[in-house]
């Protein structure tokens, strides 16, 4: 009989407190193996297996390539790369497209076990912003697998866990200190084994491909998704929008993948940064047009060309002052943003 024996956690900010109180829970011999991605950069030293061998009893380890996992082990995302797991008994690190902006990303790790292992899985989605994880967690769900979430209302980060609930019938939402014994019970529980119950759907199968590095377009990705009206932030393709239950997702013909929060966030961010750009290109054209006036001034063959220029400066320079302004009151947009917003109003 099979058990729950595959259990992938995902978390953002505050994830490396959070992940150290939870694997300190779990004993020397606990029975699955686990499966962590942490939001980090992709320049980021890659010592958190270090810090949580130091937490708890279990060893840890950054997973590599074509590895054999196994049980009783913790194995972490490496740093710009995408953790993947495979029934075959191996993992998988990838660099295929980023998803939510991130690399690791909790969604394909998660997508990943939910294909291979169905039933088997229990995933865990603790703190952290934004709402990377609630597309694996459906994932988990559709699949058969057990989905557990932090309370949001201790979270530092609240975002992830709410957007997990939100679109997501998860099984528990408990407390930090809680989720290490639940783990402990639910992998001495049996997984449901009835073949069929839970099948893997196209959408599933595509997706793990991409995030394998298998080209978008060969997978299959056009057949299942909707083309919308906007581009993809990195590669400015069309994007496809993905509809899962209440939840709705972007995901462009190379394989860039967005949440609608992380849609958001990016094209926020990208909005600063052409604000910035208009700045500086008007801000360019001020101190050209202020050195060609200071260039004609006294110059009788160019009677009225300074004065006509600093003119000109000023007005520019007023311009740029409008978007200086724009740029001040930009906001970093969100849907828990937009509802806290609501509810205030």
């Amino acid at each position: 009989m099979q058990r729950k024996d595959i259990i992938v956690i995902g978390t953002s900010s505050g994830g490396i407190h959070a992940l150290k109180e939870l694997v300190a829970g779990l004993p020397a011999d606990f029975k699955a193996s686990i499966f962590i991605i942490l939001h980090v950069a992709p320049y980021s030293l890659g010592i958190l297996p270090e810090i949580l061998e130091r937490a708890g009893s279990l060893p840890a380890s950054n997973a590599h390539d074509w590895e054999k996992f196994e049980p009783g082990h913790i194995y972490v995302g490496p740093p710009d790369r995408h953790l993947l797991i495979d029934e075959s008994g191996y993992m998988r690190v990838t660099r295929g497209p980023r998803e939510n902006r991130f690399r690791p990303a909790i969604d394909p790790l998660f997508r990943s076990a939910a294909h291979a292992f169905g039933p088997r899985v229990v995933g865990v989605i603790l703190t952290g912003w934004l709402d990377d994880g609630t597309a694996g967690m459906w994932a988990v769900k559709q699949r058969g697998g057990t989905c557990v979430v932090q309370n949001p209302e201790e979270a530092f980060a609240p975002a992830m866990p709410l957007n997990a609930v939100k679109h997501v019938e998860v099984d528990h939402i408990i407390s930090l200190k809680e989720i290490a014994p639940l783990l402990v019970r639910l992998t001495n529980e049996p997984a449901t084994d009835e073949e069929g119950v839970y099948p893997v759907s196209e959408e599933m199968e595509t997706e793990v491909k991409i995030a394998r590095e298998d080209n978008a377009l060969e997978s299959g990705i056009e057949r299942w998704g909707e083309p919308s009206l906007y581009a993809c932030p990195e590669c400015h393709g069309v994007l496809l929008q993905l509809k899962e239950g209440n939840s709705v997702r972007f995901r462009c013909h190379t394989g860039h993948a967005y949440s609608i929060d992380s849609l958001l966030a990016e094209f926020s961010e990208k909005t600063e940064d052409s604000l910035w750009s208009a700045i500086r290109a008007l801000e360019e054209n001020v101190l050209l047009l202020r050195h060609l006036a200071t260039h004609f001034d006294g110059n009788g063959r160019y009677d009225g060309y300074a004065e006509e220029l600093l003119q000109k400066a000023q007005e520019a320079q007023q311009r740029a002052d409008l978007v200086r302004k724009a740029v001040m009151t930009h906001e970093k947009l969100s849907t828990e943003a937009i509802g806290q917003q609501a509810q205030g109003d």
